[in-house]
C-alpha cells in the first residue's frame, strides 16, 4: 500500500478500477500509477487525489467527477454494493452507507443529520491542501450513482447540494445532474433531501439480491444431499439474513411463515440444529468467498454476519482446520 506523510485515509481498490474503466471508455492513455494500484485492496487517499486532479488538469472538463462515477457498478463499491443491496427502503439504505461507507473511503466520516424537515448527508473535512473540488464530487456522484443506477431509485429528488469548494463555472452542469440548487464555497460538503423521502421503496435492490442469492442457493444445494423445497427456502432465508444482519432463528422462521417451533422440528428431522444449519452453510459461503480476490477477510465477516472478523477467522478454523489466509493459499485461485 502507498503511504502518505500527510495520511488521512485509504481508498478501496475497486475505485481505481473505476478510474481505469474510465481512461479506456475516453481512449486515454492511462499512467502508470494508476496501472500500478489495480490489484490492490486499498491505496491510500492521496494516490487518489493525485490521480483525479493529473486527470482533470489533462482534459480541463468541467463534473469531470460526475463523468467518472456515472460508470460505477456494485464491483466496484465492493462489500458495500452487497450489504446495501439487501435493503428496502432508501433510509435503510442510506443508514448502511453511513455503517458501512468507509470500506470503501476510510478516513472522512460521513454525517447523516435532520434538521426540521430537511435530512444532511455530509462529508467531513480535510485540511483543505488535500482536498479538491473533483474528489468532492465524486464523492457525492458515486453515492448518486449507486442510489439510481444500482438501487433503480428513480427521478430522487434533492433540496440542495452544497460543495466547500469555491464556485466554478459551468454550475449549469452541476445542477442539471443533481436536478436541484448547488452551491459552491458553502461551510460543508453535504447533500441536502426531505426527510420524506426516506421512505421511498427500493425497487431493484430485492430484486438483484434475489438473483445473487438464488445463484448461491442453487450451489449450496449442489452440496447438500436430499434437500427439498423447504431447505431450498431456508437457505436462501438464511442467506439473505446474513447480508442484513437478520439471520436469528426467529426472524428466519417468521419470514418463511413458520413457528419457530416448527422450523426446530423440521430440522431436527434431519438430525440438525438451527445453528448447525446455519454455520453449514456460512462455511460454504466463505469457502465461494474467499476465491473472489477482491474480498478482504473483514468483508467477507461482513457477509458472513460477524460484527468483528476475528470471530470470523475463530469460526472457520473450527470448521476446516484451517485460517482463512490458509485455505485461500492451499485451496484457493491460482493469481
Amino acid at each position: 500500500m502507498y503511504v502518505s506523510n500527510d495520511h488521512v485515509g485509504s481508498i478501496y481498490g475497486g475505485l481505481g478500477q473505476l478510474l481505469l474503466t474510465y481512461y479506456q471508455h475516453q481512449n486515454l492513455v492511462p499512467p502508470q500509477k494508476l496501472l500500478d494500484i489495480q490489484d490492490l485492496e486499498r491505496f491510500d487517499f492521496m494516490i487518489w487525489r493525485e490521480l483525479l486532479t493529473s486527470l482533470h488538469q489533462q482534459l480541463q472538463r468541467p463534473a469531470l467527477g460526475l463523468e467518472i462515477a456515472a460508470l460505477v457498478e456494485p464491483k466496484h463499491l465492493g462489500i458495500l454494493a452487497y450489504l446495501v443491496l439487501s435493503c428496502e427502503t432508501l433510509a435503510d439504505a442510506l443508514r448502511r452507507y453511513h455503517d458501512y461507507h468507509r470500506l470503501v473511503y476510510d478516513g472522512i466520516p460521513l454525517q447523516i443529520n435532520v434538521d426540521g424537515e430537511l435530512l444532511s448527508i455530509a462529508w467531513d473535512k480535510v485540511p483543505y491542501n488535500l482536498g479538491a473540488q473533483i474528489t468532492d464530487e465524486i464523492a457525492i456522484a458515486l453515492m448518486m450513482e449507486f442510489l439510481k443506477s444500482i438501487l433503480d431509485i428513480e427521478n430522487i429528488r434533492l433540496h440542495e447540494v452544497h460543495f466547500e469548494h469555491s464556485v466554478t463555472k459551468n454550475v449549469m452542469l452541476y445542477e442539471q445532474y443533481f436536478r436541484c440548487k448547488v452551491r459552491f464555497g458553502q461551510a460543508k460538503t453535504q447533500v441536502l433531501m426531505a426527510v420524506s423521502e426516506l421512505n421511498r421503496p427500493l425497487k431493484k435492490g430485492d430484486q438483484t439480491l434475489q438473483h445473487i442469492l438464488k445463484q448461491q442457493a442453487e450451489a449450496l444445494l449442489e452440496k447438500l444431499p436430499n434437500t427439498n423445497p423447504a431447505d431450498y427456502r431456508l437457505q436462501q432465508t438464511i442467506l439473505a439474513g446474513l447480508q442484513n444482519n437478520s439471520f436469528q432463528i426467529e426472524h428466519v422462521a417468521q419470514k418463511m411463515n413458520m413457528s419457530v417451533r416448527q422450523l426446530q422440528r423440521h430440522l431436527q428431522q434431519q438430525g440438525k440444529t438451527y445453528q448447525q444449519r446455519m454455520q453449514e452453510i456460512r462455511c460454504m459461503m466463505a469457502t465461494e468467498y474467499l476465491k473472489d480476490p477482491h474480498l478482504s477477510l473483514q468483508e467477507i465477516a461482513l457477509l458472513l454476519g460477524y460484527s468483528e472478523q476475528s470471530a470470523f477467522q475463530r469460526a472457520f478454523k473450527q470448521w476446516t482446520k484451517m485460517t482463512p489466509q490458509q485455505w485461500k493459499n492451499e485451496k484457493g485461485p491460482v493469481s
